[in-house]
């Protein structure tokens, strides 16, 4: 082994480490260990948004500014969004491809919209008639896709609305509706039997569903003992099914929380989500349903970036997809998805089961754990020294791991307050190198 190199010739080799706030993986609640094996072995699912919104591809009128929001921020007429419902042919359609783009990808869980925000629903509904039953195409959209990914390995969600602007009891009406909608006659507790029946068929006519994924719950008509009579409705029904934390309602006692995970919304925690498992929802451009006019589409390099960070926070990533109107995915996130597939095929499995950091968060790298594994994800690769402040004992070995899956050993040096690996020059690197660190038992970073 190398002497120990003195912190002044360490830091004179490289940049020093950005000093930041150290953290440790949180607790997680008991008695859920089983339910949620999977989806922590999992740690990367894909967002499907489909529905009569991406039929308009964002425009209404000459006015480019809408996506899945279209039927409320454009103040369409209920009347004259339902004609949408004509021209629902999804030609396009084909689950086979999406499953087989998402599993190369590396994802290993969908959540596709059942119903959003307008109502629409993607299969037969028995207790209606605003679905694909209605339409040129009829074709049971959640029957095929849950058979596509579940043939590629994949497990099956759905993401259903709470809020729904087309169903004549949901209340609050939509402000600008007041003239034209009266709410005489309406009455919720007759649309909350009626999501019942809906989240009953979608539970069981397509039965093992792994994930309900609800939205639209922060209007107040939706209440807490409403939350709590669906959440039990479902646990009777499928008690291996999970149910994300927005199934909660207004007026909920403090500390209360029901759901099995946390889900923010474009945006990655700084530290996670203290004591709760979570999940962070990221689009690929700027929008959830498709939206022919927005072109800001994140680069494969940042897409892998988020994953990495995500995971390495201990939480999951659910990239979305927009499909067209016609059932296609946009060509540009087909692209992403390839580009992502080689880079997962190697590092897949370093992030899969994976738990959270042990390091601080550094300038220069993410990591994620796996029992005597440390995986170092590098955004920042200059050769020469990489410190790792607080380190011990020093690793048996450490390589990074090539583009192709091969591993090039490196050196590693002791210093007085951790270890230092030395990077080579690998030319051009790979979307986002790792660096992976085995060692022979027990390991731990000291906080700084």
């Amino acid at each position: 082994m190398s002497r120990a190199l003195t912190r002044r010739e360490l830091l004179a080799a490289t940049a020093a480490l950005v000093p930041a706030r150290h953290w440790r993986p949180h607790p997680l609640p008991v008695g859920v260990g089983d339910r949620m094996a999977w989806w922590r072995e999992a740690r990367f699912g894909m967002f499907l948004h489909w529905g009569l919104y991406s039929i308009l591809a964002g425009t209404w009128r000459d006015d480019e500014r809408w996506a899945e929001w279209i039927r409320n921020n454009a103040e369409i007429p209920v009347e004259e969004y339902d004609r949408l419902v004509e021209r629902w042919d999804p030609v396009a359609f084909d689950p086979e491809r999406w499953a087989d783009l998402a599993w190369r990808a590396g994802m290993r869980y969908i959540v596709l919209t059942t119903k959003h925000h307008d109502g629409f629903c993607l299969w037969p509904s028995r207790v209606g008639t605003f679905d694909v039953e209605a339409t040129p195409g009829r074709r049971d959209i959640l029957r095929d896709v849950a058979a596509a990914f579940r043939s590629r390995g994949l497990r099956v969600g759905w993401y259903h609305s709470i809020m729904d602007w087309h169903h004549p009891d949901y209340l609050p009406r939509r402000p600008w509706e007041a003239a034209t909608r009266p709410v005489a006659g309406a009455d919720y507790a007759r649309y909350v039997a009626y999501l019942h029946e809906q989240v009953e068929e979608i539970l069981t006519g397509y039965a093992p569903i792994d994930i309900l994924w609800f939205d639209g719950q922060w209007e107040s008509t939706w209440t807490h003992s409403h939350a709590l009579a669906l959440q039990a409705h479902i646990r009777r029904l499928a008690p291996d099914c999970l149910v994300n934390d927005r199934i909660n309602g207004s007026g909920r006692p403090d500390g209360v929380s029901l759901g099995d995970f946390g889900t923010p919304e474009n945006v990655i925690p700084d530290t996670g989500t203290p004591g709760k498992d979570w999940e962070s929802c990221v689009t690929m451009n700027d929008n959830w349903g498709y939206k022919r006019q927005d072109g800001n589409w994140k680069t494969p390099r940042r897409l892998v970036e988020m994953l990495v960070e995500t995971v390495s926070k201990g939480g999951n990533l659910l990239l979305n997809v927009g499909p067209m109107g016609d059932g296609a995915f946009p060509p540009e996130a087909i692209a992403r998805l390839e580009a992502l597939a080689p880079w997962m095929a190697v590092h897949g499995d370093l992030l899969r089961g994976s738990s959270a950091s042990r390091f601080a968060d550094t300038a220069r790298f993410r990591s994620t754990t796996q029992g005597e594994v440390a995986n170092l994800f590098v955004h920042d690769w200059r050769p020469g020294p990489l410190f790792l402040e607080g380190l011990a004992p020093m690793p048996l070995e450490a390589a990074v791991v090539g583009a192709d899956g091969s591993r090039r050993r490196l050196e590693v040096q002791a210093w007085d307050g951790g270890v230092a690996v030395i990077l080579p020059d690998v030319g051009e690197p790979s979307l986002l190198p790792c660096v992976q660190l085995r060692f022979g038992g027990a390991w731990g970073v000291a906080a700084p």
